[in-house]
């Protein structure tokens, strides 16, 4: 069972244009109900490259690393290309990827 606020390896690739390729950890971001049910999640790819610049990119902890929620590169992906889970997110963390997600996404 795949869990809101787990963090997976994703295999993203083949990709187009700018979206985030490769293998890379990603936050699952849809409802444990939507997980069970569905054949797909949503992610939003993890990057440990840029500093953190919020609300696009989101300083986030994951497994001991430091890291950026990439807000902008959040999409459905096949649990088919979920690879092994890594780490699961703090609360704190969480709620700062979902404020900035609100933002970019103007849902307040």
């Amino acid at each position: 069972m795949v869990l809101r606020g787990e963090v997976w390896w994703v295999r993203l690739d083949p990709t187009l244009g700018s979206e985030i390729a490769k293998t890379r950890p990603c936050l699952v971001l849809s409802n444990n109900i939507v997980n069970e049910r569905r054949r797909t999640v949503v992610i939003v790819p993890l990057s440990s490259s840029p500093a953190a610049s919020p609300p696009l990119l989101v300083p986030v902890q994951c497994g001991g690393q430091k890291a950026v929620a990439v807000i902008d590169q959040i999409r459905a992906v096949s649990k088919e290309r979920l690879d092994r889970r890594m780490a699961t997110l703090s609360v704190e963390h969480l709620e700062a990827v979902e404020e900035a997600l609100r933002e970019v996404l103007e849902l307040d």
